[in-house]
């Protein structure tokens, strides 16, 4: 599959200070006029060419990154697959990252998954990533195996609707924690075999309250040890700033390895000892380092899509439509100010 590959190496030149995405040419359209004017010809028409670990990555045209919903944001609305379909598009997403829940629920009522892979065609939209929960980690050998079963199904819904890639959260980990981390590379090879049988690449998430796989160097361990050219995180503003990792540990990673990005921010109150995932909020409204993790994810080579994931109640008693189209809003005046500065 090669959707990933390399994730602790590659560093691309950070874009000019007074850089500002373009709305109606490709980023290295405008980095090359600018460096031409700089530097002449021959270095501009190098900055030019795209990086080799994400040459042919489609980005929103005149936009460093892609715009996805994830459907948990307005999971609240109970609006299911469908609905949550039609606001992404409505709203002017590029993907969307729906939980596995809602597409069984609608297959279980009766619906197609050719007739749902053509409306999202029929909208434009694509499947960027999707959210389940198989116990994949657990050390019940049965437990896993179970988990295991689940994962191939689950990745079989998702390539149906032509999506590539799937989350892999440490989903039935032991309470007390004290799995050893090689154990859980091993488990995770055994998740990116699934995902090479099925197409579906199955992304490393890490969870904040977790026992294992919380913190960002535990999952930068497994990704790497697992040696295979698929391995790659799903990280989460949220759950970097949970789990007590600080987010300068992203200048360590090859962004160019990585597809998605979960985007949320957090309030000073609650406390991150008491903090949950009921208290995310929209991207720029906390005290996340938000410029400073949208510049450095830049850096770093990463080209995905930014995913917005929240589960504030606050926002499933708004408008779904509304609430996503603030949501894109507010990722993208951050990314606008993160490489501006």
């Amino acid at each position: 599959m090669g959707d990933c590959c390399g994730i602790l190496t590659g560093r691309p030149a950070r874009p000019p200070a007074n850089h500002q995405p373009s709305t109606t040419a490709p980023m290295t359209e405008k980095v090359s006029r600018r460096t031409m004017l700089a530097c002449g010809a021959g270095a501009a028409a190098a900055l030019a060419l795209p990086h080799p670990a994400h040459a042919g990555v489609d980005t929103t045209a005149g936009e460093p990154f892609r715009y996805c919903l994830n459907s948990g944001t307005i999971r609240g609305q109970k609006l299911g697959i469908v609905g949550e379909i039609e606001v992404a598009a409505q709203a002017g997403y590029s993907g969307i990252e729906p939980w596995v829940g809602d597409i069984q629920n609608y297959v279980e009522a009766g619906g197609s998954l050719s007739d749902l892979r053509k409306r999202l065609d029929d909208l434009g939209l694509t499947v960027e990533s999707a959210i389940g929960f198989p116990a994949w980690v657990a050390e019940d050998e049965r437990q896993r195996a179970r988990g295991l079963e689940q994962m191939r199904r689950e990745m079989d819904l998702i390539a149906a609707l032509g999506g590539k890639r799937i989350a892999a959260p440490p989903a039935g980990a032991p309470r007390e924690g004290g799995v050893p981390l090689m154990a859980i590379t091993e488990r995770y090879r055994a998740v990116l075999e699934l995902g090479r049988q099925t197409g579906v690449v199955p992304q490393l998430e890490t969870w904040g309250p977790s026992p294992i796989l919380s913190r960002l160097g535990q999952a930068a361990f497994v990704v790497a040890e697992a040696d295979d050219a698929d391995a790659c995180l799903l990280l989460d503003v949220y759950h970097i700033y949970k789990s007590g990792s600080g987010f300068l540990g992203l200048r360590q990673l090859n962004g160019a390895a990585m597809r998605v990005f979960h985007m949320n921010d957090y309030p000073a109150d609650p406390p991150r000892e008491t903090i949950g995932d009921a208290d995310r909020i929209m991207p720029g409204d906390g005290i996340a380092p938000m410029r400073q993790i949208l510049r450095d994810l830049y850096e770093t080579g990463f080209r995905g899509a930014l995913s917005l994931e929240l589960f504030n109640r606050t926002y499933w008693e708004q408008d779904a439509l509304e609430v996503a189209r603030l949501g894109l809003a507010k990722m993208q005046e951050a990314v606008a100010a993160a490489l501006e500065s």
